[in-house]
């Protein structure tokens, strides 16, 4: 069974966005072709869930996955983390093999 798993400073986050946007279900994670190494993560919020979606739940948050992505994610940590002035979304995914130098984009 694929699993993903959410930090509780992720959770947080995608609980403060959804409050202040008004409505969502959660987090959409998926995963395009892009960048030098294959593959970048892609977010957006759930409005609904798809038929086919996996979904995870975790502090009270829900992220929402389409298989297909879920094969590249699976047993990933998703985070969300604070360096100096940024603020973003880090996933912590074992299948990983290489990233480009600036973190944009990986293979698995």
């Amino acid at each position: 069974m694929a699993h993903l798993s959410i930090t509780t400073a992720a959770a947080s986050q995608i609980r403060r966005v959804l409050d202040e946007r008004g409505h969502g279900l959660g987090l959409r994670v998926s995963v395009k072709p892009s960048g030098c190494s294959g593959y970048s993560y892609v977010l957006d919020f759930a409005d609904e869930a798809a038929a086919n979606d996996v979904s995870f739940e975790e502090h009270g948050a829900k992220i929402f996955v389409d298989p297909e992505a879920l094969q590249m994610l699976d047993g990933s940590e998703v985070d969300y983390v604070s360096e100096g002035l940024n603020r973003f979304f880090r996933f912590n995914n074992p299948n990983v093999k290489d990233e480009c130098g600036c973190g944009e984009s990986f293979s698995v």
